[in-house]
């Protein structure tokens, strides 16, 4: 049976295994940066819903027009970083994701919702290109044994971002309580011409912090050296070794598109839970919470999976990836289930629970998925990435059903996606070729 790493063996750097340290030190930052700027979606949903009057479907095209992203620019960005290297790719994807921080402001300042959902693309495609040059980076800067863990470890600071976005932004987005039509029909002219650049600033001044952070991010990994990598020939398991691969491309490999469907799933599944959460909270039978202080409930959804990704570092040391992905899927559908069928502060902290279960998911699919690939490991990565678009489509789908069945009943759509997680914990991870030495 493969490892549970992916992997290149025969791997190269230019300066050194020393350098790996250092190396997974400074690309920490960017896992927290996109964790950041990803979970603030979970607070501008609430916001741009009243502020256009948009119905459940209509605002769930916020995750829609992020997540397309990864759809659009996965594949392209993966032939990018092959041809200009992790590095420069790196570079480049911090640049697209300033632009599209700059593109919220004239956003809100016109109030176009069209815009906004436009910023978001370019803002994604930028943290598309990142993700694709940095998860199998950091897979590949060690031993292959560890790459599960390593990833998590990672993973781990993405989480912290999306911990404090929350926080961060309900205290400057939502603290502006959105006044309805009939509201600003009775304030003058010159209170409702001062209510509406202090709606627009309430986006503006936080998204323009983002990209004079981003553009500074960039120039630091502009300047500085990071190993190079060469991945020159195909490995499983133990280093040194070469095998035949039975597939010419990435596609042929069961385990991988099973692993594709378990990321859409996934990260479809999480981004629905964390989309919802702030109107969820604000439900008379949940917690009946006005969005600003719901918007700070949503930290702990967000920092259960950073606590668990420092947790799942340690214990996938001990027991197999797989074992514990399934296991995770198990807890996390039950507690939606759960939050399902309660009411009250049960229903909201059974549900903010779920993240802690939701926290080796990425890590662990991703690894498991390109474990084997050798040389095909570039283009399963990229296509694994793609796979994130299931954030844009599963979150569109719960949102029709909130509108029609309710946002209680709703959260059926994550469990269906635990289910399948579960199953390739248990079987679907496991490759079905035999490779031999060459």
């Amino acid at each position: 049976m493969a490892s549970s790493g992916p992997i290149l063996s025969n791997t190269k750097t230019s300066n050194g295994q020393n350098n790996y340290s250092f190396a997974l030190t400074v690309l920490t930052t960017l896992f927290f940066m996109w964790g950041f700027i990803t979970c603030l979606n979970d607070i501008l949903i609430p916001h741009l819903k009243a502020v256009f009057t948009l119905n459940y479907t209509q605002v769930m095209l916020i995750q829609f027009s992020f997540f397309t992203a990864y759809a659009v620019v996965s594949l392209p960005s993966g032939i990018l970083v092959e041809k200009v290297g992790y590095k420069t790719g790196i570079v480049i994807g911090l640049i697209t994701a300033g632009i599209g921080c700059l593109l919220f402001y004239p956003a809100a300042g016109y109030q176009s919702y069209v815009m906004f959902l436009i910023a978001l693309f370019v803002l994604a495609s930028g943290i598309t290109l990142l993700q694709v040059a940095a998860n199998p980076y950091v897979a590949i800067l060690g031993k292959p044994s560890t790459a599960s863990s390593r990833l998590n470890l990672t993973q781990a600071f993405n989480s912290l971002g999306t911990t404090i976005a929350p926080y961060f932004g309900s205290l400057i987005i939502l603290s502006l309580a959105v006044k309805t039509v009939d509201q600003l029909k009775l304030m003058k002219t010159e209170d409702v011409t001062a209510y509406k650049l202090a709606e627009a600033s309430a986006v503006q001044v936080p998204y323009l912090g983002l990209a004079a952070a981003l553009f500074v991010i960039a120039a630091i990994f502009a300047i500085i050296k990071l190993p190079k990598i060469e991945a020159a020939d195909a490995a499983n398991g133990d280093e040194g070794n070469n095998f035949d691969h039975v597939h010419k491309s990435a596609w042929g490999y069961k385990h991988l598109v099973l692993g594709a469907v378990a990321i859409f799933v996934y990260v479809g599944g999480e981004v629905s839970i964390g989309s919802f959460l702030v109107n969820y909270f604000g439900q008379p039978f949940i917690a009946g919470l006005k969005e600003a202080d719901a918007g700070k409930f949503v930290s702990f959804y967000w920092g259960g999976a950073m606590v668990g990704r420092f947790l799942g570092s340690a214990v996938q040391r001990k027991i197999k990836p797989a074992s514990v992905l399934a296991f995770n899927a198990f807890v996390a559908g039950a507690l939606v289930i759960t939050s399902m069928l309660t009411f009250g502060y049960v229903a909201m902290w059974v549900i903010l629970a779920v993240g802690l279960f939701n926290s080796i998911m990425f890590p662990t699919i991703f690894t498991l998925a390109i474990d084997g690939l050798g040389k095909h490991t570039g283009q399963g990565s990229g296509i694994l990435c793609t796979a994130i678009v299931g954030g844009a489509i599963l979150p569109v789908i719960q949102g029709f059903f909130a509108d029609n069945i309710g946002i209680h009943h709703a959260f059926f759509i994550p469990v269906l996606c635990y289910i399948y997680i579960a199953y390739y914990g248990l079987k679907g991870h496991k490759p079905t070729y035999k490779l031999q030495k060459a």
